[in-house]
């Protein structure tokens, strides 16, 4: 099935419904399936052979992405804040393709490659005007194979260089058929979508709420006063955010903003290290939504594990340690996925033991442009690490490449980090592998010192982590710095840390 398929059956059953909302202008489920169809007239007739989006997230990208979808060519939406030259080489890598976004840029930095660069008004009016002249006809629409790449994603790059993410018409579809109800929405229903199209979250949010029938609300980009106050006009009942969104929200509404949020119903957050005290605040300031912590990866179609709002409310008002503890957990697989923790060897490790977390199920591609990361009997090696519990529920601890090791001995960044981030006076902290003439290799952090206390010596960081954990624990080099460096959806940059010491 090609996924332009969700856009068809909301069309289909409630033409006249309110699919998409962005910068005050409103659009039916009817007008969306109808430009889709044009933009798909109009990428075939530029023979590109993908369809890029370089823009913030708008009416364009989910036109772009259907449109992209029904003509049989995958979308590419590219993370317009890479500096040029990052930009310029995955320019390079999808020419020629029709892009959609920010022409002056790529013109400058691409000149010469055959792109077919198109604003996000002038690819929107053609889509609008070629969708109406193909009423009555088939509007250009062809059936795709399901093995078709629906949409070639750039992975963040948090440790080296972006790889060319391939997801097939299949595995989107087998994410959205194994995890939503068609038109399960009521009409009231309005989903805020904050994170960038550029990320598997912005694509998933987009496919899940089309085929939920639920109104989405595209918030361009990210402000907390924005965020608030689209919440509140839209009477918005569902949101996604990723931690750092949710933490700048929080601020604000701590430091007096307001807004009627009683409307909101769900909250989902996923994409980055939610801080146990960051969640708790946001249960106390969000009483009636249900939160939901969601775990995936490009290369997994979105989410494979979820901890529920049944789960999250009651490991909140749990008094037992190992039931409260969950709140730091993923939740569990979904049904439709298999998930192993192994060890180097590649051997299944019991509950407790960390690992290596390896998924396998339909919605997992494990594909790159260049090859297939799937093993023989298709299992995908995410490179995070992590362990499960004896419950089932999963629990996270940083990429597979951050472990630390010490004279032969693997050490996870997440158990250092834990300990001081538990300290009330430790804002930010980041465990990272920095050289050593003994060992090889030994543990440095990084601390962000919280505004309004003492900043800790050295000596205090060290008895802090060595009453808590193992000796070989203890760093042998301490920062204290102003701020981490995050990526735009919240992930720590282990690599720019790494530099400062």
């Amino acid at each position: 099935m090609n996924i332009s398929l969700i856009l068809q059956m909301a069309a289909e059953a409630e033409p006249d419904r309110i699919g998409l909302v962005c910068d005050g202008r409103r659009w039916t489920y009817g007008a969306l399936a109808e430009a889709a169809r044009g933009a798909a007239r109009l990428i075939g007739d530029t023979r590109c052979g993908h369809v890029a989006l370089l823009d913030e997230s708008s009416e364009a990208s989910a036109i772009a992405l259907f449109g992209a979808a029904i003509a049989g060519i995958p979308y590419v939406p590219l993370n317009y804040r890479l500096a040029d030259a990052d930009l310029a080489a995955l320019l390079g890598r999808i020419a020629p393709a029709l892009i959609i976004g920010d022409k002056p840029r790529v013109d400058r930095l691409s000149s010469g490659a055959g792109h077919h660069v198109l604003t996000r008004g002038g690819f929107v009016a053609g889509a609008e005007a070629l969708g109406a002249e193909a009423l009555g006809g088939d509007g250009g629409e062809r059936e795709e194979p399901a093995q078709t790449v629906a949409v070639e994603l750039f992975t963040s790059g948090t440790t080296a260089a972006p790889k060319a993410a391939i997801l097939r018409h299949s595995n989107l579809m087998s994410y959205i058929l194994g995890t939503v109800e068609f038109a399960a929405a009521a009409p009231e229903e309005a989903a805020l979508v904050s994170v960038p199209p550029y990320h598997i979250a912005g694509i998933a949010a987009l496919l899940s709420s089309i085929y939920a029938m639920r109104r989405i609300l595209l918030l361009p980009a990210f402000d907390p006063d924005a965020w608030l106050g689209l919440i509140a006009a839209e009477r918005a009942t569902h949101a996604f955010l990723v931690p750092t969104m949710l933490g700048r929200v929080i601020g604000r509404m701590d430091a007096g903003a307001t807004a009627e949020i009683a409307s909101l119903q769900s909250i989902a957050y996923g994409g980055g290290r939610m801080p146990l005290e960051l969640i708790d605040r946001a249960l106390a300031l969000f009483p009636g939504a249900g939160f939901t912590n969601a775990y995936g990866l490009t290369e997994t179609s979105s989410t494979v594990a979820l901890l529920g709002p049944e789960e999250h409310r009651a490991a909140h008002r749990s008094a037992d340690p190992a039931a409260r503890a969950r709140l730091a957990s993923v939740g569990r697989p979904l049904p439709t996925v298999e998930l192993e923790i192994r060890d180097a060897a590649g051997r299944c490790l019991p509950a407790g033991a960390r690992g290596e977390i390896y998924v396998r199920g339909e919605q997992v591609s494990g594909e790159y442009r260049e090859r297939s990361a799937l093993d023989a009997a298709g299992w995908f090696a995410t490179r995070d690490a992590g362990w499960l519990d004896a419950d089932g529920y999963l629990f996270l601890a940083g990429r597979a490449d951050d472990v630390i090791v010490r004279g032969g001995e693997n050490i996870s960044p997440g158990e250092i980090e834990d300990v001081l981030l538990g300290h009330p006076a430790i804002a930010d902290a980041a465990a990272v592998a920095v050289p050593s003439a003994e060992w090889g290799e030994a543990v440095g952090v990084a601390v962000v010192p919280r505004e309004g206390y003492a900043v800790l010596e050295a000596d205090e960081i060290r008895g802090l982590i060595k009453a808590r954990l193992r000796s070989s624990r203890v760093p042998e080099r301490i920062l204290v710095v102003d701020a981490l460096p995050y990526n735009e959806m919240g992930k720590l940059l282990r690599r720019e840390v790494r530099k400062k010491f």
